[in-house]
């Protein structure tokens, strides 16, 4: 069953106009703001006019960067389209530094860069801290280059939990004083992924989070 829904969903990408796309770029440049990043679920079983059609959605779009988060292995194919497109692939990250497919380690990035240069990273600050028991920032200076975009959360060492912002390991208030003393213009998302406290709900712990980052920043 899944095949099957698979190979339909495959026919009817591959038929598909790109229209909507644009249509839907056009209402964001209407108002102002840009789609730079989309996320597709690129990955081993997909046909190469498959992940071709993803590349031609971002950019009619317009966007700069793809997010995906495929097997290592799946790099080099995926970092060939992307060079074609000129549209740069970010590979999400969580916290499993020991699997030979994952991201979690540096080294599995770097092995992504070798293969193309339009093969970047997705790093979730938080994941890397937990996995790595280290922070990322020396990871983020030598590569900001490769960087699409991070997504901030706050995680203890050692696989540990995500935790309210400033109780964890991650350090997010240096990461952001590092993106604006260098000026990089890579976006820090903030990923909401703590336990919401008892009494509190989602945008007010939302609201904190907005709050850290502009206090970091000032």
């Amino acid at each position: 069953a899944m095949r099957a829904r698979a190979e339909e969903l495959r026919k009817w990408r591959l038929s598909a106009s790109m229209d909507k796309f644009k249509a839907l770029r056009k209402k964001y440049q209407d108002e102002g703001a840009t789609i730079d990043i989309v996320k597709f679920g690129l990955n081993a079983r997909m046909s190469d006019d498959e992940i071709d059609y993803c590349f031609q959605a971002a950019k009619a779009l317009g966007c700069r960067y793809i997010t995906c988060e495929p097997p290592l292995s799946e790099t080099k194919r995926i970092g060939a389209f992307a060079e074609k497109h000129k549209i740069m692939v970010g590979y999400h990250g969580h916290s499993n530094v020991t699997g030979v497919e994952a991201f979690g380690r540096p080294g599995a990035w770097e092995q992504a860069f070798f293969y193309s240069k339009y093969n970047g990273a997705n790093i979730d600050i938080g994941h890397f801290t937990a996995g790595n028991s280290f922070s990322p920032i020396g990871f983020i200076k030598q590569y900001h280059d490769r960087i699409t975009n991070l997504h901030l959360k706050d995680r203890k060492k050692d696989q540990g939990p995500n935790v309210p912002w400033g109780q964890g390991d991650t350090e997010i208030r240096q990461i952001l004083q590092l993106m604006k003393k260098e000026k990089y213009d890579f976006m820090g998302t903030i990923e909401l992924e703590y336990p919401i406290p008892e009494g509190s709900e989602t945008m007010a712990e939302l609201a904190k989070c907005v709050q850290y980052c502009k206090e970091a920043l000032a």
